[in-house]
């Protein structure tokens, strides 16, 4: 059984929302080389995401739009996801990244770089990986992630974590208080990974 609301496959090897952004991408790009030829003027840079929040029975907030976003209340309480992408950015993501998201030598800080990113191209990175050679001191490599269920699995929890670490929402520190996860996000956790539920 396909769950629409976080878009994993059946065998739970990549979420379909993947595939969704590199198409999203691609659109994007051939219509922003369309307006180039008839010189449009530049699209601004990407705006914060929009205050209204709908959140889904896995527990996840999303924008109008169907971006995932975090969800920080005034007492200092993170949505699950929030929370899962900061647990889940520290075992696989900090150690070329840095802690936090704040960069290392030979790894942009991504808490910089999701100021600027959509979700659709910080999807693409994930899932296909990224070269720039010849950048700075060092070449820089992003290797392809579409492949790695501890990745792919929490793909939403990371990009909300790491938004909120972007947008200022969300400081350093590990997050003390959080909202429980939801029975149908570990069902949806458990189809990922091909577990029995």
């Amino acid at each position: 059984m396909k769950n629409s609301l976080r878009g994993w496959l059946v065998s739970g090897a990549l979420p379909a929302s993947a595939c969704l952004s590199a198409l999203l991408l691609a659109a994007t790009l051939a219509f922003s080389g369309a307006a180039s030829a008839q010189e449009a003027p530049a699209a601004p840079a990407a705006a914060a995401p929009a205050p209204a929040k709908e959140k889904d029975d896995l527990g996840k907030y999303t924008t109008e739009d169907g971006t995932p976003i975090y969800n920080i209340q005034p007492d200092g309480t993170l949505d699950w996801y929030t929370y899962s992408g900061y647990r889940r950015y520290h075992a696989e993501c900090h150690v070329c990244h840095g802690p936090d998201g704040m960069g290392s030598s030979y790894a942009p800080a991504l808490a910089n770089s999701l100021k600027t990113m959509t979700y659709e191209q910080f999807m693409e990175i994930v899932v296909n990986g990224k070269q720039n050679i010849g950048v700075g001191t060092a070449d820089q490599v992003m290797p392809a992630f579409g492949e790695n269920k501890n990745v792919m699995c929490y793909l939403d929890d990371i990009y909300v974590y790491l938004k909120a670490r972007a947008d200022g929402a969300l400081g350093r520190e590990r997050p003390s208080k959080r909202e429980d996860k939801t029975k149908a996000y570990t069902a949806n956790e458990n189809q990922c990974f091909g577990r029995a539920s």
